[in-house]
């Protein structure tokens, strides 16, 4: 069998559509979109077109989509700027509150923002990988200037209820951000009925290429740009658009929402058959009793470090994941599990497997005979070592 990849979550491969889409600007069409002349004309068209089809794909006006290079940088936005925008309108710099198992580039700018005088909290969540809202709601006595919890998580696949916790912000005034990078093309991703003022996507996880993102804005929001200079996305996010880039966003987001459906059954599919032999060979699943992206399960078995055997399936012809891609290189435990109450041995024994469209169940069941042949394997060695 060739190698079969199972790291969705981290990337997907660009889809054909896709980049047919792109080429021309790779190719000919290489006006910049500020330029008056045809080639800047034929430029702008096609960014405004992409940015109707991301609009499209989750139940906003085009208007309010601003694109930038990616999720870190639109998270970073708008930590940075809805903040930012608060401080100017004469609101205490209050707290900071994000859930316990953000991504690292929405945890760390509201780190960061405590040399200028903001609080960063952290809103725990239980074994399920779910926010405690009563946890929330105690945080929100003290006075707060933004509150981000991500729509799906990319280690765990655990869903938020987003609509509960606006809810709950709403009453006393706080803007909600929502990091649904993982969730978009894999659930119903509706920012209206989120009822959030600020959601974070990204390209290169539905099909399109990498180096494309947004920030979908409520048009009421009041937000400083991340970024200064040429006055590009209204004044918002300035720099040269990457165009082609932008491009294939768009086209990836129109294939992603009308497949979703298929997506979702196909998936779910995997995942039920993965998940029942995982625990018939004595795995965790984490996070197994939240509502999970159809897509991803994060499992660990007891005494088996999860870096060896992802090293392990990898050489078998396997591309499975330790934890997010983005922190895969510090070597510590995932802080997702941390945060559920997981302890540190069974967290360093952490896989994730995220699929695709293009999966299949065959390459499930080889996946799971070569799984059980290195976990014995290890846990041998274990014995030995012992």
């Amino acid at each position: 069998m060739a190698n079969v990849y199972f790291d969705h979550n981290s990337t997907t491969t660009i889809r054909p559509e896709v980049l047919s889409a792109m080429l021309p600007f790779m190719q000919s069409q290489h006006g910049n979109p500020t330029s008056r002349h045809v080639f800047g004309r034929n430029a702008r068209d096609a960014v405004e077109a992409a940015r109707a089809q991301v609009a499209k794909a989750v139940g906003v006006q085009a208007s309010q989509v601003v694109f930038t290079s990616g999720g870190t940088e639109a998270n970073n936005f708008a930590v940075h700027g809805i903040t930012a925008g608060s401080a100017r309108n004469g609101f205490d710099k209050g707290q900071i509150l994000t859930s316990a198992v953000e991504h690292p580039c929405v945890s760390k700018p509201a780190l960061a923002l405590q040399a200028h005088g903001w609080v960063a909290k952290s809103i725990p969540v239980d074994e399920s990988c779910r926010v405690k809202i009563d946890a929330l709601e105690a945080l929100l006595h003290v006075s707060s200037s933004l509150v981000s919890v991500m729509l799906a998580n990319n280690e765990t696949g655990a869903m938020q209820d987003i609509a509960q916790i606006v809810t709950l912000a709403r009453t006393q005034k706080v803007a909600v951000h929502t990091d649904a990078v993982q969730a978009l093309g894999k659930m119903d991703v509706d920012f209206n009925a989120l009822g959030v003022q600020a959601m974070t996507i990204s390209s290169h996880k539905i099909g399109g290429p990498q180096g494309a993102g947004a920030l979908v804005l409520d048009k009421r929001v009041d937000i400083e740009p991340l970024l200064y200079g040429g006055g590009q996305e209204r004044g918002l996010r300035s720099g040269t658009e990457n165009v082609a880039a932008i491009v294939g966003f768009g086209a990836a987001c129109e294939l992603a929402i009308s497949g979703l459906q298929s997506y979702r059954e196909k998936t779910a599919a995997l995942q039920a058959k993965l998940d029942a032999d995982l625990r018939a060979m004595g795995a965790n699943i984490f996070a197994a009793d939240a509502n999970r992206l159809p897509n991803t399960t994060f499992f660990a078995f007891p005494h088996i470090e999860g870096e060896t055997l992802v090293t392990a399936l990898d050489k078998a012809g396997f591309a499975v994941a330790s934890g997010s891609a983005c922190s895969s290189n510090s070597g510590e435990p995932s802080h997702v599990l941390l945060a559920m109450g997981v302890t540190e041995d069974l967290a360093r024994g952490a896989v994730r497997v995220s699929f695709g469209s293009n999966n299949t169940a065959q390459e499930v069941d080889g996946f799971l005979i070569t799984l059980q042949q290195e976990v014995a394997r290890l846990k041998q060695y274990s014995a030995i070592a012992a």
